[in-house]
């Protein structure tokens, strides 16, 4: 059964740091793409990372580029995304996918499994 469980959300003050993890049973994380998404309320779901099966090539969308690292700990079956420099926009319910292909994606639409989701919350 596959499965995918996100932890690590919380409350984190502008400018700080926090890491969200993803961690997989059922699978091998990497024979998958996975990604990471967000949605904040009354907004569409987007995008932020992702990592590419087998080589583990990333991609990041242009609103976290250079903030945010996506990594992923074979022996663990996980996959971390480390966020820095947090701005209060960033306030969202956070979500890993994953999908059985090579190439990864940060179109949500080409993920069939995924996670319940935890929360961030950027704030002072």
């Amino acid at each position: 059964q596959v499965q995918l469980v996100e932890s690590g959300g919380g409350l984190v003050q502008p400018g700080g740091s926090l890491r969200v993890s993803c961690a997989a049973s059922g699978f091998r994380l990497d024979d998958y793409a996975i990604g990471w998404f967000r949605q904040a309320p009354g907004k569409e779901r987007e995008g932020i990372s992702c990592i590419s099966a087998v080589d583990g090539s990333t991609n990041y969308a242009d609103s976290v580029k250079g903030r945010f690292t996506i990594s992923r700990d074979n022996a663990g079956n996980t996959v971390y995304l480390q966020m820095n420099s947090l701005k209060p926009e960033d306030t969202a319910v956070y979500s890993c996918a994953a999908v059985l292909t090579f190439r990864c994606s940060l179109w949500y639409t080409e993920y069939n499994f995924w996670g319940q989701g935890t929360q961030v919350t950027v704030s002072s």
